[in-house]
């Protein structure tokens, strides 16, 4: 008895019509480097004009375990937000315009109306950021994945002008670290975060009080994207470097833009941290030092500038619509210091 490919789990009639339903979201973020009248198999992309000598950045990264709250409430259409940000927000800390984006979809039996509605949030974070989405996979591997369950990755690159890049390197105590306010947890510490809100759709479904939200819609805020602000700072303002609050928090990825010898001290009482993250630290029942090590706790970018550009910078940032404080200050030494 002929088995054709059908029978082994994979229907490629679905996959046709996934391409079809998400080729409008993936039009709509073309821009003027997109080459789309040449190739098939690869996406064609025309490099800017203008720089005296351009340097390609590229980021890769993954959506995580929030993932698994997208399933719970059935809800696709902002975790493809979540895979652009993670991916644009690192290469722009180099001070890299995103140039493309390719994005890369696996589950177990295609379904092209969520595959199609989550491309339809790649979309927006390409729109958000400025980035064309040139190309991606779509992938059925039927027996691997859960029902109903998908895992999405993205990877961007991005151009800077090798003599604009930002790297840390004129960082020198006494400088200041300008925090910009996050939208939400992000896409770091899903794993924890699974841990003490649970997996119960009526619970996360439930009005809290503290939130001002169901918490399901808490968990599920996409990723802001810094893009288009940062880019309009560095215009204005020398940044001396650029940290994207992911896993490890504070404690792990501010001092990554630190030359040998610079560490710094953190005013954990110079903002408001958002409710939901007080609400985990008192669930966990975990210190300041092991949750600032885990989530963004409300800021999820860092910029560090002399302390004579600290009013311009800020002032650029509100114009372009974000929220920021002073949160620290470089000092000699390495590490964070909270107080």
């Amino acid at each position: 008895m002929a088995i054709s490919y059908k029978d082994s789990g994979v229907d490629v009639e679905r996959g046709y019509k996934a391409v079809k339903l998400m080729r409008e979201h993936v039009q709509s973020t073309y821009t003027s480097g997109v080459l789309g009248d040449i190739g098939s198999f690869g996406g064609f992309f025309k490099m800017p004009e203008g720089m005296k000598e351009p340097v390609l950045v590229a980021g890769t990264d993954g959506v995580g375990t929030k993932l698994k709250y997208a399933f719970i409430a059935d809800k696709h259409d902002t975790i493809g937000i979540d895979a652009v940000a993670m991916c644009v927000n690192d290469i722009v800390c180099q001070g890299a315009k995103p140039l493309f984006f390719l994005d890369y979809f696996a589950t177990g039996s295609l379904s092209p109306e969520v595959v199609a509605t989550v491309v339809s949030g790649v979309a927006e974070g390409c729109r958000q950021s400025g980035a064309a989405l040139i190309g991606g996979e779509t992938a059925e591997m039927p027996g691997f994945y859960s029902a109903g369950e998908y895992d999405i990755a993205g990877f961007a690159v991005g151009v800077v002008d090798r003599a604009k890049v930002i790297n840390g390197k004129d960082i020198k105590a006494g400088d200041v670290l300008v925090g910009i306010k996050s939208s939400g947890i992000h896409s770091n510490g899903y794993s924890l975060v699974r841990k003490l809100w649970g997996e119960d759709k009526a619970e996360l479904e439930k009005y809290d009080e503290r939130l001002g939200c169901k918490v399901i819609d808490a968990l599920l805020t996409p990723t802001k994207i810094y893009v288009k602000s940062i880019l309009a700072l560095i215009k204005k303002v020398n940044v001396k470097g650029i940290a994207h609050i992911t896993g490890g928090g504070f404690i792990e990825n501010i001092p990554r833009i630190f030359p040998e010898g610079i560490g710094c001290e953190i005013d954990t009482k110079s903002y408001e941290v958002p409710e939901l993250f007080k609400i985990m630290q008192e669930k966990a029942g975990i210190t300041d030092a092991q949750i600032y090590n885990t989530f963004n706790m409300g800021i999820g970018m860092v910029v560090c500038v002399d302390k004579k550009d600290v009013d311009a910078t800020i002032a650029q940032l509100e114009s372009t619509g974000e929220k920021c404080a002073i949160i620290g200050r470089t000092v000699a030494g390495s590490g964070v210091t909270l107080f």
